[in-house]
């Protein structure tokens, strides 16, 4: 009898074993999958989340539209089935993640949270809430960061300035959505759609100011004060990045590495800068 108890005793000891070891294997799965870039398999996921990105973001701007609310309720229910995605993701990030708080706390998780929040506090009518549907398009910079989305541009200044071009159409495009939900119930004439709020936002941050369109709820007029800091420190800082990287370019000579296949390196280069493969030898006129 005791025999036998010792017996399932080790049975049971190794079932649990190998249960952990299982999940420990799917775990480090999943996170490998959710941030891999390379695989089939991590291209298609990160590639259908940014598309998800992108579909959601249509949908805002199409609702801000007079629409059949036939057409309203099916967008209603793409956008109910995106965060529902979106929800799921964020738990297997969360439940893969070796250090849950630091995963919690760093900026990809923040920006996550930011799009998955609406959803679970539906139920609630806040205002705030509802408002941070519109950061949803931060959901890139991941990919961006990466160089995922903007992988097939061979030039390093082509990357940069691809990303200056989506960091500003980003900001514009929050802002945008953030003045029409809140001026839009208040001010339907001057903010009737997301056109309306994205012309005065443009307008706005390049500190033109016709004035044509003005908000006049206490909250967009201080959106539009952010509007204005963020357009004075955000687009001159931006547009002196590019120049330095340009004139930086302009010292440089086509030297491709036949490693990474990075075209431009300085004169007095011998190793990529990229890879830090040694280069070929500079031809001599």
């Amino acid at each position: 009898m005791v025999k036998n108890i010792a017996f399932f005793g080790r049975l049971l000891q190794i079932h649990e074993n190998c249960f952990l070891s299982s999940m420990l294997l799917n775990r480090q799965q999943i996170q490998f999958y959710l941030t891999d870039l390379e695989t089939p398999v991590g291209k298609a996921i990160n590639l259908t989340i940014a598309a998800l990105v992108f579909v959601s973001s249509g949908v805002f701007v199409a609702e801000t539209y007079n629409i059949p609310d036939s057409v309203r309720l099916q967008l209603n229910l793409i956008d109910l089935a995106i965060l529902i995605i979106f929800a799921v993701e964020y738990v297997l990030r969360l439940w893969s993640a070796e250090n849950k708080i630091k995963y919690v706390l760093s900026f990809y998780s923040i920006i996550d949270l930011m799009a998955i929040l609406p959803f679970f506090l539906g139920v609630v009518d806040i205002r705030f809430i509802r408002l941070l549907r519109w950061f949803r398009i931060l959901r890139l910079v991941r990919l961006i960061d990466r160089e995922f989305l903007v992988g097939s541009i061979s030039t390093e200044d082509g990357v940069i300035f691809t990303r200056i071009l989506f960091t500003l159409f980003a900001i514009v495009f929050i802002y945008s959505g953030l003045i029409y939900q809140v001026e839009h119930p208040v001010n339907s004439q001057g903010f009737g759609t997301f056109l309306d709020a994205f012309y005065f936002s443009v307008v706005t941050m390049t500190t033109v100011g016709f004035g044509d369109v003005t908000p006049i709820s206490e909250l967009g007029r201080l959106l539009t004060v952010l509007m204005i800091l963020t357009g004075i420190a955000l687009i001159p800082w931006q547009i002196g990045d590019l120049i330095k990287r340009l004139v930086k370019t302009a010292n440089q000579i086509e030297t491709v590495c036949s490693s990474c296949g990075l075209a431009f390196h300085d004169v007095d280069a011998g190793f990529c800068k990229r890879c830090g493969t040694k280069l070929p030898a500079k031809k001599v006129d």
